[in-house]
């Protein structure tokens, strides 16, 4: 197999320093932080709807609502970020995080679900910065090693939150529960404040990017079929880590605490996925292959997690949805960085479009769902129609050019096809 190509530019990365791994470790941090909050709330579900007398579609806010917010940021941060610099980008995400930690004291809904977008607030400005912070720090290789190990942090971070939370709540208060899960948010604030840095290798300019130069990446046919896959998968994603916990309790008559741990599954097998697609995507040129085989994966996976009969079948759809959900992350937020004319603020459009038009998706599927189970009386239709919605990532591997990480002139000259 032919080795990945490496577009990336890193002239001025200091190899020798081994601050880097400091960086490391505050940005794994960071990503398993976000991972523990942004879905906390999904397994507790029904104790909101039974405490705050909700319908399930307000439930569905709960979840929904970060995204939402992580949403609107996403495109707006990245623009943003080129301007304040990626330390004070990382503080905004962090104090975002750590505000989640009042969640024990929220009074009411309202407030607990004002609470709960600060959590997309965080997401949007730490994973935003994250690409062009890694572009400075780490040679090509680690980037990709470091895209896979980020991303296994956030899918652990959802994994422990899925699968503990509702056994947390046995023994202290539900929104107390959302408490424990902020408090690493509190920790990684203080420690950013102390060590954090965003100087090293390809700086940004602190001029910004014009929305002539963000009009043009984004018109980028190989970034177009990017964001349309990622939220294809994430719709499913989304809706399934949502409401397959009350699928599975309403309709299955299996416990909260063991529906959790099925739904756990999914960013827990995430964990291993991406570590292997990490693997995959430093040995493989073409992503095609890849996400086309994640996007199968994802959708055959999908529909036997609600549609096959008993626990001996529903764990290996989940495992198999799992793999294929997060397998080709790696390789997703690598080939922005691999393909010609790329800058550090380009690639946080990139990424912060990948956020904004996955979040938009993410925040309506849970809701489409809830609301669509309150109409219907069933998960069933729902649940179709956002597993329908992850076959975009097999479509996106087959129309995906061959050629996507080739400059034409393989030039540093050469002129690149964004401009």
């Amino acid at each position: 197999m032919a080795n990945a190509p490496e577009n990336i530019s890193h002239p001025n990365v200091p190899a020798e320093t081994m601050y880097r791994f400091v960086i490391a470790g505050l940005v794994l941090g960071g990503h398993l932080s976000v991972g523990l909050n942004v879905f906390a709330v999904s397994p507790l579900l029904p104790l909101a709807i039974d405490e705050y007398d909700i319908s399930r579609a307000a439930a569905g806010l709960l979840v929904a609502l970060p995204l939402l917010v992580a949403a609107a940021l996403g495109l707006p941060s990245s623009i943003l970020i080129a301007r304040i610099g990626l330390r004070r980008a990382f503080i905004i995400g962090w104090t975002a995080v750590a505000l989640v930690a009042l969640s024990g004291l929220a009074p009411n809904f309202i407030t607990l679900l004002l609470l709960r977008s600060a959590t997309g607030l965080g997401f949007a400005f730490i994973l935003t910065a994250t690409g062009p912070l890694l572009m400075q720090w780490f040679r090509p290789k680690e980037v990709t090693a470091m895209n896979a190990l980020t991303t296994a942090a956030l899918s652990l971070g959802i994994a422990l939150s899925v699968a503990t939370a509702a056994p947390l709540a046995k023994v202290m208060d539900w929104q107390t529960t959302l408490t424990v899960f902020a408090i690493p948010g509190i920790a990684g604030l203080v420690a950013w404040l102390g060590l954090g840095r965003d100087s090293g290798g390809q700086p940004m300019t602190g001029a910004g990017i014009s929305l002539r130069e963000v009009g043009a990446v984004l018109r980028n046919r190989a970034v177009v079929l990017l964001l349309a896959a990622d939220a294809g998968i994430l719709v499913q994603y989304t809706a399934f880590t949502g409401w397959l916990p009350t699928f599975y309790n309403e309709d299955r008559g299996i416990s909260l605490s063991q529906a959790g741990f099925i739904t756990g599954l999914l960013p827990l097998v995430g964990v291993f996925a991406v570590l292997v697609g990490g693997v995959v995507a430093l040995r493989v040129a073409s992503p095609r292959a890849l996400f086309a085989a994640s996007g199968l994966l994802a959708g055959l996976g999908g529909l036997g997690a609600f549609l096959l009969p008993g626990q001996a079948l529903i764990y290996p759809a989940v495992v198999i949805m799992g793999i294929g959900s997060w397998v080709y992350v790696p390789k997703l937020l690598t080939l922005p960085m691999q393909m010609p004319g790329m800058t550090p603020e380009r690639v946080a459009v990139v990424w912060g479009s990948l956020l904004t038009f996955s979040g938009f998706a993410m925040f309506v599927s849970p809701i489409f769902v809830g609301g669509l189970r309150d109409i219907s009386g069933s998960f069933i239709p729902g649940l179709t129609i956002a597993a329908a919605a992850s076959w975009t990532l097999l479509v996106a591997g087959i129309l995906l050019s061959k050629n996507v990480t080739d400059s034409p002139a393989r030039s540093p000259q050469a002129p690149s096809p964004l401009d």
